[in-house]
């Protein structure tokens, strides 16, 4: 389990109740600062994961959405000033910003260049490849099968394709590659399910920056329609330290 904060303050709470490591989410991140996914800069998602990195005494990857940049140029960029920033991995999308996802062949190239450059470092450095088309309205599994095969072979280190729906599909996938899967957890799929199917890690996305602005409106509204305070009676989660 690999849960993802979304801030400092959520980092050392998940660190406080014993995750072993911690990844980033955009779209958690920048809703702190009030923007829409895949409206942060690269100076913004390296100061994130520098806050991160200091946050606690855990490994960290980072999102880093498609690199900040269509051509592998600027994916190598990425990677190597969020790991000069303390992240010990990273993840690269296969879609553009632009609304598109890239085509097999460019897609490729900007991963083996992520992975090169990740390999080239001084320390261990975990490259996560997404595939992008079950989120991005083309849940054709067989393209996604594809895609995760030539990042494989491009030298990924794990293969990631958020939004696979059920054990079937996350099983389809894990056969069909050498490296380790990361799954994005549902509310449908037990731990166990997901487990059972192949998947070696599971990460959370955005859903706990919603699940805890979620129980804020919840207790807010309370607030301006019944002037009801009784939801505020919460503490800290974890003793200071």
């Amino acid at each position: 389990m690999i849960p993802n904060p979304w801030d400092a303050g959520s980092a050392r709470v998940l660190a406080g109740l014993g995750f072993k490591a911690l990844a980033s989410t955009s779209s958690g991140f920048a809703f702190t600062l009030g923007h829409l996914d895949g409206e942060v800069t690269l100076d913004e998602a390296v100061e994130h994961a520098r806050m991160l990195d200091r946050a606690t005494d855990l490994p960290v990857s980072v999102d880093l959405e498609n690199g900040y940049g269509p051509d592998p140029e600027s994916v190598v960029l990425a990677l190597t000033r969020t790991a000069e920033a303390g992240a010990v991995g990273a993840s690269i999308e296969d879609y553009d910003r632009g609304g598109r996802i890239y085509d097999l062949h460019h897609a490729t190239e900007r991963v083996a260049a992520a992975a090169e450059s990740a390999h080239r470092l001084s320390f261990p450095f975990t490259l996560t490849a997404r595939a992008e088309n079950h989120i991005r309205g083309n849940p054709d599994l067989d393209d996604t099968i594809a895609r995760l095969q030539a990042y494989d072979a491009a030298g990924a280190d794990v293969l990631y394709a958020p939004g696979l729906q059920t054990s079937a599909e996350i099983r389809a996938v894990c056969e069909a590659v050498s490296k380790p899967v990361n799954v994005l957890a549902r509310p449908s799929l037990s731990m166990a399910e997901i487990v059972d199917a192949g998947a070696q890690r599971i990460s959370v996305g955005g859903s706990l920056t919603w699940v805890a602005v979620s129980a804020m409106v919840a207790a807010a509204t309370e607030i301006r329609d019944r002037g009801d305070f009784s939801s505020l009676s919460a503490g800290p989660p974890l003793p200071a330290s």
